[in-house]
């Protein structure tokens, strides 16, 4: 196991929860029609890119626990590919490996 693709697979899981949690409030506060304002999900653990999206794209980003939202250049080629080019952010892949392993076994959904 690459210590280097550990550290960024979870480094993109605590964004995931966070922003997991975001929508959870979202949902509780009945805000369906507004959009959601994330934070990049990359594996850079100083970045706070903040992201916009509905919640249905997010739900969209959220139904593959190997899929996550980042800022448009946030995007490591050698441990994922952008399967997604938005206008606000790209949607990537884990590749297989750790870091795929990772964001299965970090997934709050699974």
């Amino acid at each position: 196991m690459s210590a280097r693709e550990e550290r960024i697979g979870l480094n993109e899981a605590v964004f995931r929860q966070v922003n997991e949690r975001i929508e959870e409030v979202a949902e509780t506060f009945d805000v369906q029609s507004q959009g959601l304002d994330l934070i990049c999900e990359c594996g850079d653990a100083n970045c706070v890119e903040p992201l916009s999206m509905t919640r249905t794209e997010y739900e969209h980003i959220r139904s593959d626990p190997h899929t996550f939202a980042v800022h448009p250049g946030h995007e490591i080629p050698d441990v994922e590919e952008v399967i997604e080019r938005r206008k606000a952010y790209f949607i990537v892949r884990k590749g297989k490996g750790v870091s795929e392993q990772i964001a299965e076994q970090t997934d709050p959904r699974s």
